[in-house]
């Protein structure tokens, strides 16, 4: 399927000229980049030029040139003659460093941006398969030394990662909030009920991060209670400030016994999904209506009027909808008792929810991904690159109060209200 912007819409006089444009742009950069890493030294010569042995000879001098290296770059690959440095006396004559590259490092075949590119594009969706040929689309045909085994060697290098991140000190860290959820990959795990346990937190400076990845059952109090024991362990002595998830996860019974301070709030995109689902669905966008309006008024006096309005429509007809949104009405209204600004963040787990719906769709492309490890890595990793786009919470300068147990009505600091009411 071709694109407006593809070369193969080009003529033979543009293809000509482009060919030209990309190579005059790496002839500059060559000659650039040449330049660069000779002055790097003639530099650092000239630095010890006063540093002489015994004999009265340099200690540094610079003698001829190595042999040539290829450094694939965004505009194709790029050779150079990096300069020969002679300073074998330098380090055994005085404590001083030898000669090292900062422009070009010693083994480097790869300009950063190219190494970046290469787990970006995996992770969006390309298969190691498939890797060469797009690498070739965007840097050239002469894209050598990126190949599926590179990916291969990177992903093996990822599961290192993710074993040092899942064991991190995590004692420095203190969480306003916390989001809770069990993601389905869609890959054949060890069990067959088994998923990904998830959780994210906002930090005291509203910054939010992925704070647990482990595998487990979404439903299963043990699963959660050896994952917040783990987070216990590992330093994190303080509970979140609140907690928001799916009522049906075993999340709540543990940490109920771990962090038992941790106010609990259920998220209201399930809790409609479920009410919803006991209903027909003539009436669902009518039922729908009634609950946003419930999660959406500016006062937990009002959301409970609309909550009897509810019942009151439902219950002689439809017990069942009524019945699942009862059983947790101590815990769908409680982030009113949190700041205003950040009830958009805390009603819903839509931290969880949005990051991990484009993960799953990476994931499904990738069903063969392997072992129980390999999955956990891949989501890992899925969740650090979503991780970078991630905002700060609105309002994150009210957040000192939240983890200072200011009191707070319907979104509102309590003096606020006196001062208000006065």
């Amino acid at each position: 399927m071709s694109k407006s912007n593809s070369n193969s819409d080009l003529s033979p006089v543009q293809e000509s000229i482009w060919s030209t444009l990309e190579e005059i742009c790496r002839k500059g950069a060559q000659k650039m980049l040449q330049v660069a890493i000779e002055q790097e030294v003639a530099d650092f010569v000239e630095k010890h030029t006063h540093l002489v042995d015994a004999d009265g000879h340099r200690l540094v001098v610079k003698n001829g040139y190595k042999p040539e290296r290829e450094i694939i770059t965004g505009i194709g690959p790029i050779a150079v003659n990096p300069p020969r440095v002679d300073d074998r006396k330098l380090a055994s004559e005085t404590d001083r460093p030898r000669f090292t590259s900062e422009i070009l490092p010693r083994y480097m075949r790869r300009v950063p941006s190219i190494d970046n590119l290469i787990p970006v594009l995996y992770l969006k969706g390309i298969s190691t398969g498939e890797f060469p040929d797009a690498l070739k689309s965007i840097i050239g045909v002469n894209a050598s030394g990126v190949s599926p085994a590179t990916v291969t060697r990177l992903k093996a290098a990822w599961e290192d990662e993710y074993k040092e991140w899942a064991k991190r000190d995590l004692s420095q860290k203190e969480y306003v909030y916390i989001w809770a959820d069990g993601v389905y990959s869609g890959i054949r795990m060890e069990d067959d009920k088994a998923c990904i346990l998830v959780i994210i937190a906002a930090d005291s400076k509203g910054n939010k991060e992925l704070l647990a990845i482990e595998d487990g059952l979404r439903e299963s109090k043990i699963s959660w209670h050896n994952l917040l024991l783990d987070l216990k362990k590992r330093g994190l002595r303080k509970g979140a400030k609140l907690a928001t998830g799916d009522g049906a996860l075993g999340f709540w019974a543990a940490l109920r016994e771990v962090y038992p301070e941790t106010q609990e709030q259920r998220c209201w995109v399930h809790k409609t999904a479920n009410i919803l689902d006991k209903l027909p669905k003539s009436i669902q966008a009518n039922a729908k209506s009634l609950i946003h309006e419930m999660y959406m008024a500016e006062t937990k006096e009002n959301a409970l009027a609309t909550y009897t309005q509810f019942i009151t429509v439902y219950a002689e007809k439809y017990p069942k909808a009524v019945v699942c949104l009862e059983k947790d009405k101590d815990r769908l209204f409680t982030f009113y008792d949190f700041p205003g600004i950040h009830w958009i963040h805390i009603r819903t787990t839509n931290p969880i929810e949005s990051t991990f719906a484009t993960i799953r769709q990476r994931m499904n492309k990738a069903k063969n991904c392997g072992n129980r490890l390999t999955t956990l890595t891949m989501f890992y990793k899925l969740g650090m690159e979503s991780e970078k786009q991630w905002h700060k919470l609105k309002g994150h300068n009210i957040i000192p109060f939240v983890l200072a147990d200011y009191k707070f009505i319907n979104g509102v600091k309590q003096e606020e209200v006196v001062e208000n009411a006065g």
